[in-house]
């Protein structure tokens, strides 16, 4: 102790800066280049989002060159092509039926390209070596190579590959939640895991085959053919079948509120098995006999595909209803027109709403300012009515320069209306799950944000989507007796879209951006705030206020009311 002590007093006293002299300490502090320490940058580079991305399609890219080797190396170059050649025919196809199902609320191409490579490389990878692997571990055990392959096939690959293509729908369920919402999107990413995988899977089958065909002399008459038929003509939704039962499973889980922890967890397990379970009665018909391939197609498989496909339909046919009961009240705050729900909530005026506003922003640009008289229709491909002009008929340039110029005007108008549509869309959702109390607790900005963008497109878009919800019928005028305005003493931001608590918050009082659109007015139709007002155009002209009592008492998707046409 006494050794210690004396220890410590002949240290020397090291002195304590003081907070008086924080401006002097301040001032003479070198400047960043002259810095002898530097902050350690602990866990940042894998933060960055480029590296991620960057090192996941690496290890995607070296996957598939293995299993491009395995596979050229178990059929030859000669069937390594062949194989290809045949095995890419039914991707475009699979690709485009999925990517139409997910029309309502397209999800990024990033996404279903992740899936689509991790299930033509990294799943294909672990299945055939797993595969392999456990098939010769039989054929030892056993001493049996047929039952071994048998068993293989109907028992072990069933396990390997859909845990593998599952894996896929997994982590874009954990790490790519927001893109993440329902039925349709699980379906979509599983059936694009699929795709990918029964692409490499065909490769082998058909490379296999055609070296048969080259031993035995028949060339493409024979085996290769008929791999060809089955795989791709008869049951080229077969793998994506087995998997979209685990992207069922997982898109109730996503749609589910955050207090149904059993029903989160064991949906995407149940979905699971049931794709092992219909995959392995696939791999196994040819042992119920030589018809008990077509019994199980017939009596098993192709209804199942119908259920399947009609489940499917009827989830995105869900999801445009949504917008027709969630968006109203948007229309009811002045932040939408009471009939673009009705018009947001149908494929075919989302379709004619672009269109229109492509062909009237070309017919403006042409020196037209809504379209040219009856019987004189203006084709954007055609030169403008003035670029004819004898003054013009020496500056064949100029006439192309324009015609660009009106191109380009339709282009952009169109795709105003396009991302209008996606980000509507977003917002019913959002809505949905603030209600389901799945929203998270950045609700009220990704609102604000949604409604931000509407704002800024809601002038090109807004009388499109009102025309086409009156082509399509969507929108059926009728005379009813006008109604009061609300009181002018009546304080801004009383109509709400959103209120109350969500996830034992309470939010606020939101759609934001001052809670009521910025035209200034209590009631934002018709007054010369509302954007569409003056306009030559054919939408009507509104004569009472939006509703302000909730959507769901007003059948139907509250339509909107009308007085005289305009």
């Amino acid at each position: 102790m006494s050794d210690g002590s004396v220890q410590r007093q002949s240290q020397p006293a090291v002195p304590v800066l003081e907070e008086h002299r924080v401006g002097e300490i301040l001032a003479a502090a070198p400047d960043r280049g002259q810095w002898r320490y530097h902050p350690r940058r602990v866990g940042m580079l894998w933060r960055s989002r480029t590296l991620r991305v960057v090192a996941v399609f690496t290890v995607l890219a070296l996957c598939g060159l293995v299993i491009l080797a395995l596979v050229r190396d178990q059929t030859g170059t000669q069937g390594f092509l062949v194989g290809l050649g045949l095995a890419v025919l039914p991707v475009p196809v699979l690709m485009t039926a999925f990517r139409w199902l997910d029309r309502v609320e397209p999800g990024p191409w990033r996404n279903m390209l992740f899936a689509f490579a991790w299930g033509a490389c990294a799943a294909a990878l672990v299945a055939i070596i797993a595969n392999s692997f456990a098939t010769r571990w039989i054929a030892t055990a056993t001493a049996d190579p047929g039952s071994a392959d048998t068993l293989g096939a109907t028992v072990i690959a069933p396990v390997v590959e859909e845990s593998a293509k599952a894996a896929a729908v997994l982590l874009l369920f954990l790490f790519r939640r927001r893109d993440f919402g329902g039925i349709v999107d699980g379906v979509v990413v599983a059936g694009f895991t699929a795709t990918g995988f029964a692409f490499t899977e065909n490769i082998l089958y058909l490379g296999n085959a055609f070296g048969e065909d080259q031993i035995t002399g028949s060339g493409f008459a024979s085996v290769t053919a008929a791999t060809f038929f089955v795989r791709a003509v008869m049951s080229p939704f077969a793998h994506p079948l087995f998997t979209v039962l685990t992207g069922i499973g997982f898109g109730i889980a996503a749609s589910s509120a955050r207090h149904q922890r059993v029903r989160r967890m064991v949906l995407p397990l149940l979905g699971l098995l049931l794709a092992m379970g219909m995959h392995a009665l696939w791999n196994g018909s040819s042992a119920f006999g030589p018809y008990g391939f077509y019994a199980v197609y017939g009596a098993f498989m192709v209804p199942v595909f119908g259920l399947v496909t009609w489940l499917t339909v009827w989830a995105r046919l869900r999801e445009l209803r949504t917008l027709g009961v969630e968006l109203p009240v948007y229309a009811a705050a002045g932040w939408l027109s009471p009939a673009e729900p009705l018009a947001l909530s149908s494929m075919r005026a989302r379709g004619m709403a672009r269109d229109v506003a492509r062909q009237r922003a070309a017919a403006a640009a042409a020196g037209s300012p809504y379209g040219r008289p009856h019987g004189h229709a203006f084709h954007p491909g055609s030169a403008p009515a003035h670029a004819h002009h004898p003054a013009h008929a020496h500056i064949p340039s100029a006439a192309r320069t324009e015609r660009k110029m009106v191109r380009a005007q339709g282009r952009a108008a169109a795709r105003a209306v396009a991302e209008y549509e996606s980000f509507a869309t977003s917002l019913a959702f959002l809505r949905r799950q603030a209600r389901r109390g799945t929203a998270g607790p950045d609700f009220a900005e990704r609102e604000r944000e949604l409604l931000h963008h509407l704002w800024q497109r809601r002038d090109t878009a807004g009388p499109a989507l009102v025309y086409a919800a009156q082509a399509t019928g969507r929108l059926r005028p009728r005379f009813v007796p006008p109604r009061h305005w609300p009181h002018q003493g009546q304080a801004q931001g009383q109509v709400q879209p959103y209120q109350g608590q969500v996830q034992g918050q309470v939010r606020s009082q939101s759609p934001g951006y001052g809670a009521y659109p910025p035209n200034g007015g209590h009631a934002p139709y018709p007054h010369a705030g509302y954007p569409y007002a003056g306009r030559p155009y054919s939408a009507p002209a509104y004569t009472n206020p939006p509703r302000t009592n909730p959507p769901h008492t007003n059948p139907p998707y509250d339509r909107p009311r009308y007085g005289q046409q305009g």
